[in-house]
């Protein structure tokens, strides 16, 4: 069957609206800051806008129905096309002169990857900056997501959609309407940064700096509106509490949250992958604070004020915010990890794989695959032992089939096969071991802060260009997945049937 290209563009074009409008809301936010790039702001998101009305008008008459093929296609190249906009305010405005890095800038806003190639951040205008925090609440949940909630409009189902975007081995619905499940997780990721950026602003931190930082920390992204990121804050422990509370919803499931909202709180305490998810942060956390309360230095490691409540409590604080960070794939900082012993840099290293929940926003694994790698470990055990005994993987007390079993273990060999090879290609570019497996692990989970020469308190200015690139398409075909992305590189996939 041969590809519907008129309904692919189609699509591209109703992206490209919802990046222009975005775009125009920055340059508001331009206006009221007197910042001196309204204009740039303006013209970038009209000319967005206009390219997008072009393609939907041109193609307004199409067959409106999308198979799977076509399912992902809209969602890898829809991804492009908005990385590709998306580059336009830093361009005109000139904050970000160079394409190579105002789209590496962008592919990373949009992944939830939180890498910067920026040296001086707080001299960037605050509409750049808004634009540069949006790209990130877009992308948290997904652009796609946030489209197929008005499908209905162009007649499209939208289920092919959701299954090629949405995070995680799964996609639990809330709603036997796929477009009213993806408005019910919009309405959950608004309201959380909204009370977010309240509980901030009331903690201390102006209402631009809370409005920024919610929205980076409820898509897991890890842009700052400081140089220091959230360190900058270290004198106001408060502050890093709200947004660890947040970081850690934001690392759940958000069907989770619409089941608390419901008062269904028995399915949250029942669901197996949520309490490893707690258990792990518990867990690591202990680890973390121990060792770093009796081996490492908080005022080297600290950018500003190490201790302000003891150093009892700021070991605690800086193990908890790292380790949430880290696993949710956030990317905040608050300390330089890699200064705090040995341990400790292999330590945050090795939770780079482990990602949040399925159904968040983090980056990673998730830690669902892990839970049924596990569970499909140990059975191996029993099986060995009972070769004619039928042993299901179990979860949440349901028996999953073989071929979701398969899928996972197909996955996690794959994620990191992608690993090995991100981390070769990086040494071809004369970086160091640790430098390169840092950056390779960081750019496909989205963590953000990498190892090496890229850790926590440096950026990815450094980077030679072509380096650059090959960290976005890491970033990317990490945010969606490596399926979505890589199944377009096989030969079969193009072949009409």
């Amino acid at each position: 069957m041969k590809l519907n290209y008129k309904i692919i563009f189609h699509f591209f074009g109703l992206l490209l609206l919802f990046n222009g409008g975005f775009m125009l809301i920055s340059s508001i936010m331009s206006l009221i800051y007197e910042d001196g790039k309204t204009l740039e702001l303006v013209l970038s998101g009209v000319l967005v806008l206009l390219i997008g009305v072009f393609l939907m008008i041109i193609t307004r008459k199409h067959r409106k129905e999308m198979n799977k093929r076509e399912g992902y296609i809209v969602v890898t190249f829809g991804w492009i096309v908005m990385a590709l906009s998306g580059t336009l305010p830093y361009v005109l405005t000139e904050t970000i002169p160079s394409f190579t890095n105002a789209f590496f800038e962008t592919m990373s806003g949009y992944t939830t990857t939180g890498a910067t190639i920026l040296n001086d951040i707080e001299s960037i205008p605050k509409g750049v900056l808004f634009w540069r925090s949006m790209t990130h609440w877009i992308g948290g949940m997904g652009i796609i997501v946030l489209a197929i909630a008005i499908l209905p409009l162009l007649g499209i189902g939208g289920m092919q959609l959701f299954a090629a975007e949405a995070p995680g081995p799964n996609t639990d619905k809330l709603h036997p309407r796929i477009t009213d499940t993806a408005k019910r997780l919009w309405l959950i990721y608004f309201g959380y940064t909204a009370a977010e950026t309240i509980l901030l602003q009331s903690a201390g931190m102006s209402f631009f700096d809370a409005i920024n930082h919610s929205m980076c920390t409820l898509s897991t992204g890890g842009f700052s509106t400081r140089n220091a990121s959230l360190a900058y804050w270290n004198g106001q422990p408060l502050i890093q509490y709200i947004v660890m509370v947040f970081m850690f919803l934001a690392g759940t499931n958000f069907v989770l949250s619409y089941f608390a909202f419901k008062g269904k709180i028995q399915k949250i305490i029942k669901d197996d992958e949520f309490k490893l998810y707690f258990k792990f942060i518990v867990i690591f956390t202990i680890i973390a604070a121990v060792i770093i309360y009796f081996k490492a230095d908080l005022s080297v490691s600290t950018i500003e004020h190490p201790m302000v409540l003891g150093q009892a409590e700021s070991s605690f604080r800086h193990a908890l915010f790292q380790v949430l960070s880290v696993i949710t794939t956030t990317g905040f900082v608050t300390a330089d990890f890699t200064l705090w012993t040995p341990f400790l840099v292999v330590f945050f290293f090795g939770l780079m794989f482990l990602g949040g929940s399925a159904g968040s926003t983090s980056g990673g694994i998730k830690v669902v695959r892990h839970l049924i790698l596990i569970k499909n470990g140990f059975l191996e055990f029993k099986r060995a032992l009972h070769p004619n005994a039928v042993l299901p993987v179990r979860y949440i007390k349901k028996s999953i089939s073989g071929d979701i079993v398969f899928n996972i273990l197909g996955f996690f060999i794959l994620y990191m096969l992608s690993f090995i090879v991100g981390a070769l290609v990086f040494s071809m570019f004369d970086l160091d071991f640790i430098s390169a497996i840092g950056l390779s692990a960081s750019s496909l989970g989205n963590v953000g802060p990498a190892l090496g020469d890229f850790g926590p308190v440096h950026n990815y200015a450094a980077l030679p260009d072509l380096a650059k690139w090959w960290t976005t398409f890491l970033m990317l075909i990490g945010r969606l997945e490596l399926f979505t992305v890589l199944i377009l590189l096989t030969p079969f996939f193009w072949r009409n049937r």
